[in-house]
C-alpha cells in the first residue's frame, strides 16, 4: 500500500469511504474492507454511522495502530465550543479512542476562519485526534487556513475525478505539504466509467475502468482516494491498483477529460469554487 506523508500524517493512498452506509451493513462492510486490506477508513458526523464504523473496526480484530481513521465535523458545528463538542461526540460514537485525522467538513461563511481553525487545533490538545485538516476548501481558503493553524494541516478532502479539474487546490496542497484526498473518486460510477478514454485504457491493461481511474489519481503527487462501495466484491477490486502503471500518454488523456469541470457535489452552502 502506498503511504502519503503529509505534515506528520501517514495516509494510505486508498481508503474506504462510508457515506450512505448505515447500521449492520456499514459494520459488515467496514469489517470486510479491513479484511480485504484497507487501512484507511473515512467517516463523518453527517453520515450518522460512526458507531457502526467503530463496531466494524472492532469486529475486524485489527490492531488500532495499524489503521488510519478520519472523521469530519459538519459545517454548522464549526464555531468555538460547538466544534470541540461535536468532535467529542464523534470520538465517543466511534469508541476506538482518538482518530488519526479530524476535518472541518465544509467551510461556514458565518464563522470566522480563524475561530474554526483555532477550535480545530484545540481538538489535538483535548486528545481527540492526532492530526487535523479540512474538506471542501478552495485554494485561497486553504492558504489562509494553513497560515492560521498552529498545527500543520494534513489534507484537504475534495471531490476529484476525471471529469473535474482540481489543479488550483492540488497546487495549494503541495505548497503546504498537505495531501489532497479525493472523494467521489470514480464519479459515483456511471458515465465516467463508461467513457471511451477510460474503457480503452482499461482494456489495454486488463483492468476495470474504476481501477484505471483510481490508479490515475494515486499516481499524482500527494493524492489519495476514498472510493465507497456497498458491494463486497468491489472492495478487493478498488484496492488492486498497485501492480501496474499508466503510460504518460494515458495519464495525459485522462487529465484532458478534467477540463469538463463537471461537479457532482455542489450544495447551496458550498464556497465559490476555484476557476481555472
Amino acid at each position: 500500500m502506498k503511504i502519503i506523508e503529509a505534515n506528520g500524517a501517514r495516509i494510505p493512498a486508498i481508503g474506504y469511504g462510508t457515506y450512505t452506509l448505515e447500521g449492520d451493513v456499514c459494520t459488515d462492510m467496514v469489517a470486510k474492507a479491513i479484511g480485504a486490506g484497507y487501512r484507511h477508513i473515512d467517516t463523518a458526523r453527517m453520515y450518522k454511522n460512526e458507531a457502526a464504523v467503530g463496531e466494524g473496526i472492532r469486529r475486524s480484530g485489527i490492531t488500532r495502530d495499524d489503521l488510519f481513521v478520519t472523521t469530519k465535523v459538519w459545517w454548522t458545528d464549526i464555531a468555538e465550543g460547538k466544534l470541540q463538542a461535536s468532535a467529542t461526540q464523534a470520538i465517543e460514537a466511534l469508541g476506538i479512542g482518538a482518530v488519526d485525522l479530524l476535518l472541518i467538513h465544509w467551510p461556514n461563511p458565518d464563522v470566522a476562519l480563524e475561530e474554526s481553525i483555532d477550535a480545530l487545533n484545540e481538538t489535538i490538545d483535548l486528545g481527540l485526534t492526532r492530526h487535523i485538516g479540512v474538506a471542501n476548501f478552495t485554494s485561497a481558503m486553504l492558504d489562509e487556513a494553513a497560515a492560521l493553524s498552529e498545527a500543520p494541516l494534513a489534507c484537504n478532502q475534495v471531490e476529484y475525478h476525471p471529469f473535474l479539474s482540481q489543479e488550483a487546490i492540488h497546487a495549494a496542497c503541495r505548497r503546504h505539504g498537505m495531501a489532497m484526498v479525493a472523494y467521489s473518486p470514480v464519479g459515483q460510477g456511471g458515465e465516467i466509467l463508461a467513457n471511451p478514454v477510460v474503457t480503452s485504457i482499461a482494456g489495454r491493461h486488463g483492468k476495470t475502468p474504476a481501477q484505471i481511474v483510481l490508479r490515475w489519481e494515486i499516481e499524482q503527487e500527494g493524492v489519495a482516494a476514498i472510493p465507497r462501495t456497498k458491494t463486497p466484491e468491489r472492495l478487493a477490486e478498488n484496492l488492486a491498483v498497485f501492480d501496474f502503471e499508466l503510460g504518460a500518454d494515458e495519464k495525459a488523456a485522462l487529465t484532458a477529460l478534467t477540463s469538463q469541470r463537471r461537479r457532482l457535489v455542489d450544495p447551496s452552502f458550498a464556497p465559490n469554487w476555484d476557476r481555472v
